[in-house]
C-alpha cells in the first residue's frame, strides 16, 4: 500500500481495458435485467390476462367457454390479416385486424388519440356503421386522418382515432402491417372469417378471487380437453418469442464483450511486465533484504487485484447507469415499461469476469518475476532476460482462473453450444495469433540482408528478444478479425435478403383463398397479370402435439428443431410429390391412396427433431387429432420462397376438412422500374375489389421489413464490435508504451553510433508499417475464414467476400499501428544519452 501512494502511473491503459469490458458486459446485462423484469413485471398487461387460450380456425366449444367462464372474467378476440382499402378502390394496405369484445382489454389500459374517446365509443356502430381504431402507420400508409372511412371485407368502418397503445401487443408475437381494430361485431359483419379462413381465436381469462393459479388451471384445461387443439400460456411467459429474442441477443452481445474483455487481458499482462520492469530495483532490494519469491509475488499481486478492483468499478458504474439511458430508447421500439434500476446480479457477473480476468493473465508475468534472482534484477538496463519456466503454481493459478470465466461464459449461456464454440473460437484464435508472430518474427530473422539501413533496423526489430512482434499481432489481430467477420456476415446477409431473395422470391403471396373462389381467383389473376405464374396449394393449420406417441411438451427438443413444434404450422395434403421437391428417403404414396394417414416431413428438419421413415407424428387440426405415418423425407429449399411446407399429407388425410387456399405469383420482369410498379399496384387493386376476403402480401414489402430488422440488429453488432476493436486499440498502446525502455536504450545506443533522428523515425515507422500490414493481412484471412464458416455452415446462405472491408481493414491496421507507434517513439527520441549510458 506504500508504494501505490507514487500513483497510478503505468495503469492507465490497465484500468481501461479492464474498465472497458467489465462495462459491456455489465451494461449488457444490467440492460437485458431490465427487459426480462419489466416483462415479468407486467406479465397479465402483456398477455391480457391470467390466461390465453388461442386456437387458429376454429372457435372455442361451448363447453370450453362455460369450464373457463366458471374461473373469473373472460375476454374474446380475433386476429387476421386482411387487406384494408378506400372506399373508392383507389389503393390499399395490409393490416393486422384484431376484433375484441366489450371487456377488452382486462389489464392494463389502451392509449388514444383524441384522448377524451373511450375504446367503447370508438368502435360502437353509429347510423348503422362500425368504428375502428388503427395505429398512426395506418393512417399514413392510406394517407387518412380521423374520421375517414376505409373498407373491410364486405363493409366501411369508420375510423375514428389512432392507436397509440396497444396492452397485450406482445403477446400477438411479430407483425407484418399495422394494427387495426375493431369489435368483434364488425369482424362478424365484414364476412372476412369463412371457413379454413387463417383467423385465430384468443381467449383471455382473469382469474377471480380465490380461483386455483393459473398453472393449475391450464393442467385441468389439458386434461379435460386433450384434444381441443389450444395453444395456452400462462402471464409467466407473457411473451415468450421477445424474451427468447433478448436471451439470445445478451449471450450474443456478452460474448463480444468478453471477448473485449480478454483481449484487454493481453493489455492487462503487458502493463503487469512495465509495471514490474520498472520495479525491478525495489524487488532487488526486497530479496537482498531476505523477502522470499512467495513474499515479493504476493506484494505485487495484492497491488495488482486492487488496480484492477479499481477498474471492475470504474466498469460496474459503466453498467449501472446503462439502464438509464437505455430505457427511453428502448421503449420507442419495445412496448415495455422498461423501469431502469440497479441489477446487482448482473453487476457480480460482470465483476466476476472482470476480476478473474485479470488475475490470469497478472500471474504470469508474477510468475515470472518470482524466480529471478537479485543479481539479474540489479542490473537495469534489461539486457537480463526473464526465465522462461514459469512455476507449476502461477501456470496453474492462471489456468485455474482462465477455466473459471469458461464455466462462468458457459454456465450463464442461453445456448451452451454457442459459449462452447466462442470460446473454443477464442482459444484457436490465441494459439494461431501466437504462431503468426512466431512466425513472422522467424521469416524476418531469415531476410537477406537489405542495404536500406533503417529497413534492416525495423527488420532486426521485428524478430529481436523482446520485441513488440506477439503484443502488436495479438492485440490487434483478434479486434480486426472480429471486425471483419461480423462487416463480412452483415453484407452477406443484406446481399441475401436485398437482392438474390428477392429476385428468387415470388412477387406475391395470397392467403385465405376460398374454395369457391379458386377458379374465379385464377380467372382474375390471368386477366390481370398476363404471363405470370401463379402457384397454388391447399392449406390449414395444425400444432404438432406427440412425436411416436411421446407428449411434446415433455420432450427435451434440440434447439435448433423447436421452432417446428412451437405453435401452429402451416400444413397442406397432396396426391403428387410437391414441384421443385425431392425425395430425400422414402416412396411417395399412390395418387389414389386410401389407407393409415401418411405424411411427407421435411429431411432438415426431421434430422433435427430425430425422426425417420416410419416414425409417427400426432397434428391437432380443428380440435382433432390425427396421427400419421411418415412416409417419405422431402429436401426442402426454403429460401426461394415457394409455396413449402414441412409437413405434406396425404388427401385422404384432411378429406371433407374445412380449408381455404394458398397462392405465389411471379411476374415476368420489366426494365422499366415505374411500370413494374403501375402493374403491381392495378393487381393488388384488382384483387382486393373482386376478392375482398383474398389477403395479398406483396414480397417486396415484406423483405424491406426484414432488411429493416437486420439494418437495426447490425447496428448494434457493429457497436459491439467497436467495443473489441477499441480494447485492441488499447492493448495496442499499452504494448507500445511496454516496450518503450527497450525502445529508449536502442535509440540512445544507435544515436551514439551515429544513427540520425531521421534513420531512427523512418526505422520505427518502417517496422510499425510492417508489423500493420501483416497483421491487417492475417485479420483479414481469419476474418473471411470465420465468415464463410458462418454465412455457408450455419446461415446455410451464399459467401460472397466484400473486398471493401478487407481494403477498410488494412488501411485501420497502418493506421493505428504507425500513429500510435510514432507518437510513442518520438518521446523516445528526444530522451538524453548520459543518464542512459550510465546504467549500462
Amino acid at each position: 500500500m506504500r508504494e501505490m501512494r507514487g500513483g497510478l502511473s503505468g495503469f492507465w491503459i490497465f484500468l481501461a481495458c479492464i474498465a472497458l469490458g467489465v462495462g459491456a458486459i455489465a451494461a449488457v446485462g444490467s440492460v437485458s435485467s431490465m427487459m426480462t423484469e419489466g416483462i415479468a413485471r407486467e406479465g397479465r398487461a402483456i398477455l391480457g390476462g391470467d390466461l390465453r387460450l388461442s386456437l387458429v380456425q376454429r372457435e372455442p366449444g361451448e363447453a370450453e367457454i362455460r369450464s373457463l367462464e366458471a374461473l373469473g372474467d373472460l375476454s374474446r378476440s380475433a386476429t387476421l390479416r386482411s387487406m384494408a382499402r378506400l372506399p373508392d378502390g383507389t389503393n390499399q394496405a395490409l393490416a393486422e385486424v384484431k376484433a375484441v369484445d366489450g371487456l377488452y382489454p382486462l389489464f392494463g389500459a389502451v392509449a388514444l388519440d383524441p384522448e377524451g374517446l373511450t375504446l367503447e365509443q370508438a368502435l360502437a356502430e353509429r347510423d348503422g356503421v362500425f368504428g375502428a381504431v388503427a395505429a398512426p402507420e395506418f393512417f399514413e400508409r392510406l394517407g387518412l386522418r380521423p374520421g375517414d372511412r376505409v373498407a373491410l371485407g364486405s363493409i366501411e368502418v369508420e375510423l375514428r382515432a389512432r392507436l397509440l397503445k396497444e396492452p397485450d401487443l406482445l403477446s400477438d408475437g411479430f407483425a407484418f402491417a399495422p394494427r387495426l381494430m375493431l369489435s368483434r361485431e364488425a369482424l362478424a359483419a365484414s364476412g372476412l372469417v369463412q371457413p379454413g379462413s387463417l383467423v385465430q381465436n384468443i381467449v383471455k381469462l382473469r382469474l377471480a378471487e380465490g380461483a386455483p393459479p393459473a398453472s393449475e388451471v391450464e393442467d385441468t384445461f389439458r386434461e379435460r380437453f386433450p384434444d381441443g387443439g389450444f395453444n395456452i400460456r400462462t402471464s409467466d411467459e407473457a411473451a415468450p418469442s421477445l424474451q427468447r429474442s433478448i436471451d439470445r441477443f445478451a449471450q450474443f452481445l456478452t460474448l463480444v464483450g468478453l471477448s473485449a474483455l480478454i483481449v484487454g487481458g493481453v493489455g492487462v499482462a503487458n502493463a503487469v511486465n512495465a509495471y514490474l520492469d520498472k520495479k525491478r530495483a525495489v524487488i532487488a532490494t526486497f530479496k537482498s533484504l531476505g523477502a522470499g519469491g512467495i513474499l515479493v509475488s504476493t506484494i505485487y499481486l495484492i497491488q495488482i487485484m486492487t488496480l484492477a478492483g479499481v477498474g471492475v468499478l470504474a466498469g460496474l458504474l459503466i453498467g449501472a447507469i446503462a439502464p438509464f439511458i437505455a430505457s427511453g430508447f428502448i421503449q420507442r421500439f419495445v412496448p415495455v415499461a422498461a423501469n431502469a434500476g440497479f441489477y446487482p446480479g448482473a453487476l457480480t457477473v460482470s465483476a466476476l469476469f472482470g476480476l478473474l480476468t485479470a488475475l490470469g493473465f497478472a500471474l504470469l508475468p508474477l510468475g515470472r518475476t518470482r524466480d529471478v534472482p537479485a543479481t539479474a534484477l540489479f542490473r537495469q538496463a534489461g539486457i537480463t532476460r526473464s526465465p522462461r519456466r514459469i512455476r507449476w503454481a502461477y501456470a496453474g493459478g492462471a489456468l485455474a482462473a482462465a477455466l473459471a470465466v469458461a464455466g462462468l461464459a458457459i454456465g450463464l449461456a442461453n445456448d451452451r453450444i454457442v459459449a462452447l464454440v466462442f470460446l473454443g473460437g477464442t482459444i484457436v484464435a490465441f494459439g494461431v495469433l501466437r504462431l503468426v508472430a512466431w512466425g513472422l518474427a522467424a521469416g524476418a530473422a531469415k531476410l537477406p540482408r537489405v542495404p536500406s539501413t533503417p529497413l534492416r533496423l525495423a527488420v532486426g526489430n521485428i524478430h529481436r528478444p523482446g520485441a513488440l512482434t506477439p503484443s502488436v499481432v495479438l492485440s490487434l489481430g483478434l479486434g480486426l478479425t472480429l471486425l471483419v467477420t461480423l462487416a463480412t456476415i452483415d453484407h452477406d446477409l443484406r446481399r441475401e435478403i436485398g437482392t438474390n431473395l428477392a429476385s428468387r422470391a415470388p412477387d406475391f403471396f395470397f392467403v385465405d383463398i376460398q374454395n369457391t373462389e379458386i377458379e374465379p381467383f385464377g380467372a382474375a389473376i390471368a386477366e390481370l397479370s398476363p404471363g405470370s405464374t401463379l402457384d397454388t396449394a391447399p392449406m390449414l393449420r395444425g400444432r404438432i402435439t406427440a412425436l411416436n406417441g411421446e407428449d411434446v411438451a415433455k420432450m427435451e427438443v434440440p434447439p435448433e428443431g423447436a421452432w417446428v413444434l412451437r405453435g401452429d404450422r402451416g400444413i397442406t395434403y397432396s396426391a403428387t410429390l410437391p414441384e421443385g421437391a425431392s425425395l430425400a428417403d422414402g416412396e411417395w404414396w399412390p395418387a389414389d391412396y386410401a389407407g393409415e394417414p401418411l405424411v411427407s416431413f421435411s429431411a432438415e428438419e426431421a434430422g433435427e427433431l430425430g425422426l425417420t421413415v416410419g416414425d409417427t407424428v400426432t397434428v391437432n387440426v380443428l380440435g382433432r387429432s390425427i396421427t400419421a405415418r411418415i412416409a417419405n423425407l422431402r429436401t426442402v429449399e426454403w429460401e426461394t420462397l415457394s409455396i413449402n411446407f414441412v409437413m405434406v399429407f396425404d388427401p385422404a388425410a384432411f378429406a371433407g376438412a374445412p380449408h381455404s387456399w394458398l397462392a405465389t405469383l411471379s411476374a415476368p420482369d420489366e426494365a422499366d422500374p415505374a411500370a413494374t410498379e403501375r402493374r403491381e399496384q392495378a393487381l393488388v387493386n384488382g384483387i382486393t375489389n373482386r376478392f375482398p376476403a383474398v389477403t395479398t402480401v406483396r414480397v417486396k414489402e415484406a423483405l424491406d421489413q426484414v432488411n429493416g430488422l437486420v439494418a437495426q440488429l447490425a447496428t448494434a453488432i457493429r457497436a459491439a464490435a467497436a467495443v473489441a476493436l477499441v480494447s485492441s486499440v488499447l492493448v495496442l498502446s499499452g504494448a507500445l508504451a511496454a516496450g518503450s525502455r527497450g525502445r529508449i536504450h536502442d535509440a540512445v545506443v544507435l544515436k551514439t553510433l551515429g544513427a540520425t533522428r531521421v534513420t531512427l523515425i523512418q526505422a520505427f515507422a518502417a517496422e510499425y508499417m510492417l508489423l500493420g500490414l501483416f497483421t491487417g493481412v492475417f485479420a483479414v484471412g481469419a476474418g473471411a475464414l470465420a465468415a464463410w464458416f458462418v454465412v455457408e455452415r450455419i446461415m446455410e446462405l451464399p459467401f460472397v467476400f466484400d473486398w471493401t472491408v478487407a481494403l477498410v481493414t488494412l488501411v485501420v491496421s497502418l493506421v493505428l499501428t504507425v500513429a500510435f507507434g510514432l507518437v510513442g517513439t518520438w518521446r523516445i527520441l528526444g530522451q538524453k544519452a548520459a543518464p542512459v549510458l550510465r546504467e549500462l
